[in-house]
Parts: C-alpha cells; structure tokens; sequence
C-alpha cells in the first residue's frame, strides 16, 4: 500500500470505510435487538 498525503473530503479510502463501518453498526444492531428483544431506540431509553 502505498503512502500518500491525507486528503479531505469525499475520498475513495474515506467511503468506503464509511461503507464498512455502517454495514457493521446496522449487523450489530439486528444482533442486539435480536438477543434482547427490544430494539435499539428502547435500549437507547434503557440507558
């Protein structure tokens, strides 16, 4: 891989870590709500 100067904004590396990142939280929360029963706004009021 090669090393180059941070961009900003909307690059190619940034959105598809961005891509990555949601696709994991979405899995995550239909894991959560799937252990619990209650989905993710009624554990967020848990808290």
């Amino acid at each position: 891989m090669e090393r180059r100067k941070a961009k900003l904004g909307f690059t190619q590396f940034a959105e598809t870590w961005s891509g990555r990142l949601a696709m994991m939280g979405f899995t995550l929360s239909i894991i959560a709500e799937l252990i619990t029963g209650h989905g993710l706004y009624n554990q967020l009021l848990a808290l």
